[in-house]
């Protein structure tokens, strides 16, 4: 695999407690599986929720212990994300279809180039 020159694309602060406890590539998952909803966070998990199956009991109570910092529902982050997809090495038209937005929002986004 190729060394990324590039250095990895700055969480805004909405997203940065989700790459904290979860670290950047499956905090993507989770903002892409769980975003633009309320979610509730277990202090104490139970092994049955979605969340927990994604990220693991572990995650889910450091995510807990941050509670402090969430908003009410999880973020949707689409330029963060582009950003970070982008960084990974995927084409504007994978990374829009995967945000469902268009290529032109992501070209914009990227070209705004301000999460790096």
């Amino acid at each position: 695999m190729t060394q990324i020159s590039r250095p990895m694309p700055r969480p805004t602060a909405q997203v940065k407690p989700y790459v904290d406890a979860f670290g950047p590539d499956l905090a993507v998952e989770f903002l892409l599986a769980f975003g633009g909803a309320p979610l509730a966070i277990p202090a104490h998990p139970k092994g049955r929720s979605r969340l927990e199956a994604l990220v693991g009991p572990d995650r889910v109570r450091a995510l807990a212990g941050q509670s402090h910092l969430l908003q009410s529902r999880v973020p949707l982050a689409k330029r963060w994300l582009a950003a970070y997809l982008a960084w990974q090495g995927h084409s504007v038209s994978e990374i829009a279809r995967r945000l469902r937005v268009t290529d032109t929002s992501v070209r914009k986004w990227l070209n705004e180039g301000r999460l790096v």
